[in-house]
C-alpha cells in the first residue's frame, strides 16, 4: 500500500516568512518538461518568439492587477524566466483625520497579496496568453513550481542582476539547455 502514495513534496518556501512584506524577490519559473518555447538565443541575445512575447506581456501587465508589486528586473529565456520583483505596502497617514490608503482583498491581517497569489495570476494568466500565441489550447506552459529567494541588503542585488542578464551569454554552457 505504501507503494501507491505519492512522495511528500519538500516546500522551498521560508517557514514562518510573510511573503507579503515589502521586499525585493528574485524568482525563476521554468516551463513545463523544460520544453523550448519562448524563443531562442542568437548571438548572446534572446529573441522572443510569440510565446515569449505573451510572457513578457502578462509580467508587464502584474502592477495593473497588483498595485503592490514593483517590477524590476525581467528576462525570459527559451525555458525559463529570471525576474526581480518588488513589493510594497503604501505608507499609511498617522494623523487624526487624515486619509489613509484601504487595503486591497485579502486574509485579515495580510492586507497585500502575498508572492505566491501573484506568482499563480502571472502563470494562469501568461499560460492562457501562450497556449493562444501558439494556437493551443489547454496545454501546460509552467511547472508546477517556482524558485524564489528574498534578496538580502546590499550587494546581493547586484549580483542576481548581473547573473539574469548574462544568462543568455551563458546558454551554450547550461546543462538544462537541450
Amino acid at each position: 500500500m505504501a507503494d501507491t502514495l505519492e512522495p511528500r513534496r519538500h516546500s522551498l518556501r521560508l517557514r514562518g516568512f510573510d511573503y507579503s512584506q515589502s521586499e525585493n524577490y528574485f524568482i525563476t519559473i521554468c516551463a513545463h518538461d523544460r520544453k523550448l518555447m519562448f524563443g531562442a538565443i542568437a548571438g548572446g541575445k534572446m529573441i522572443l518568439n510569440s510565446a515569449g512575447e505573451a510572457v513578457r506581456a502578462a509580467w508587464f501587465g502584474l502592477p495593473r492587477r497588483f498595485p503592490s508589486v514593483v517590477l524590476r528586473e525581467f528576462i525570459v529565456m527559451p525555458n525559463h524566466l529570471h525576474a526581480i520583483l518588488g513589493l510594497t505596502q503604501p505608507i499609511r497617514a498617522i494623523a487624526r483625520g487624515a486619509a489613509s490608503s484601504a487595503p486591497t482583498a485579502g486574509r485579515p491581517g495580510v492586507p497585500y497579496p502575498a508572492l505566491g497569489k501573484i506568482i499563480r495570476a502571472f502563470k494562469s494568466l501568461s499560460a492562457i496568453q501562450v497556449n493562444r500565441a501558439l494556437g493551443q489550447a489547454g496545454r501546460s506552459v509552467w511547472q508546477r513550481n517556482y524558485y524564489e529567494r528574498v534578496i538580502r541588503p546590499g550587494k546581493e542585488y547586484g549580483q542576481i542582476r548581473k547573473y539574469m542578464l548574462e544568462n543568455p551569454l551563458r546558454w551554450d554552457e547550461d546543462p538544462e539547455n537541450i
